[in-house]
């Protein structure tokens, strides 16, 4: 199974999917159709998305059977056409590295072989979408819409370290702050200039101060950039803000505070633009999925995987949100998301098969209790 599942992966690879080109992503979703139909033996039905690219769903068992699982990743990467002819696929010592393995094209051809190793009658549902990379915007309402039929969302992102399954993830917010002051000749007559730069630098300073690591909270500033020429007061400076958020409290708590710094009545007037983009998945989400994923692991004879709280978000995110029992992490066991090395440890994402398909088939014949 090893070389099929290799095959099938270096072939999802080279289909490369940067999340902002939408013809690529359509192309990489054409390939996972292909793929997808020759291990489940059933085409996916593609579904149009309004200022995004299609999702893939492959739909099992009844359409109104109770006790739906939903399965969800994601096809899209970060990495630019281009990057497979400098960096191919290239497997060493059961190791598969190359541009979108672990996040998160081995991810997808876990939850194909799910499909394919369970019951048909098993109510059960891939969704594959194309813009998690930069933030589901044309995504998320079907997203929603799949995980409200569904008991429990089982997603199908990278592990983290050891295999670790993923039971939080920390809540995202972005802002951008714009300075607006007054130019003037920074060597005849400075004071005439109200300078956004300066305004910019206290800005920075304030956030600073918003940190609270012990909690989990975050405050970043990422990209900032400021006036026109080395002589000349700068009339305008921009600042961007990542903020991290452990739980829903601090995220709104932040989010009050950095929109009060929006300021019009100074010399350099404030606007803030941006606020929250994905929520915390919180812990309470995923324990029961992870004592049953443990549960199975036993079963199989297998050590039961562990669990982390991580700082990265995922569509995780948007249906723990909801309510709905959500676990992260069930798909490729490997490392290096975003990086030159990523890769995947071929044999130990194989073991991921018969326990996601053990998760979900409990699930079916033992659902969780109801809200």
């Amino acid at each position: 199974m090893v070389e099929g599942f290799t095959a099938a992966l270096r072939s999802l690879v080279e289909a490369e999917s940067p999340s902002s080109d939408l013809l690529a992503v359509e192309t990489c979703g054409d390939r996972l159709a292909e793929v997808g139909e020759a291990i489940t033996g059933a085409a996916p039905e593609r579904v149009p998305l309004a200022g995004g690219p299609s999702a893939l769903l492959w739909r099992r068992g009844e359409a109104d059977a109770p006790g739906r699982v939903l399965l969800l990743g994601h096809r899209d990467t970060v990495w630019p056409l281009g990057t497979v002819a400098q960096r191919p696929p290239a497997t060493e010592g059961g190791r598969i590295h190359g541009p979108g393995v672990f996040d998160m094209k081995a991810g997808l051809l876990v939850g194909l072989h799910v499909l394919a190793r369970l019951d048909p009658r098993v109510p059960v549902t891939l969704l594959v979408t194309g813009d998690e990379e930069i933030g589901s915007a044309s995504s998320r309402e079907l997203i929603e819409a799949q995980a409200r039929e569904c008991q429990a969302v089982l997603v199908l992102e990278g592990a983290a370290e050891g295999g670790a399954l993923k039971r939080a993830r920390k809540g995202w917010s972005i802002y951008t702050l714009r300075c607006r002051g007054r130019s003037a000749h920074a060597g005849l007559e400075p004071h005439k200039g109200a300078n956004a730069l300066v305004r910019m630098a206290e800005l920075v300073a304030e956030t600073q101060r918003l940190n609270a690591p012990d909690r989990g909270l975050t405050v970043t500033p990422t990209l900032a950039q400021a006036g026109r020429t080395v002589n000349t007061v700068p009339d305008h400076a921009e600042l961007h803000l990542d903020v991290r958020a452990a739980s829903s409290t601090d995220q709104w708590s932040v989010d009050e505070r950095i929109r009060a710094m929006a300021d019009t009545s100074t010399e350099v007037a404030v606007e803030v633009e941006g606020g929250r983009n994905r929520p915390p998945m919180e812990e309470d989400a995923a324990a029961a999925l992870l004592e049953r994923a443990a549960l199975h692991a036993r079963e199989l004879g297998e050590r039961p995987p562990g669990s982390a709280a991580v700082g990265g978000i995922s569509d995780a995110n948007l249906c723990a949100a909801m309510g709905i029992p959500t676990l992260d992490g069930l798909g490729a066991v490997g490392g290096g998301p975003h990086a030159e090395h990523e890769w995947v440890d071929l044999d130990a994402t194989l073991h991921r098969i018969p326990l996601v398909s053990a998760l979900v088939d409990g699930l079916a014949e033992h659902p969780l209790p109801g809200p």
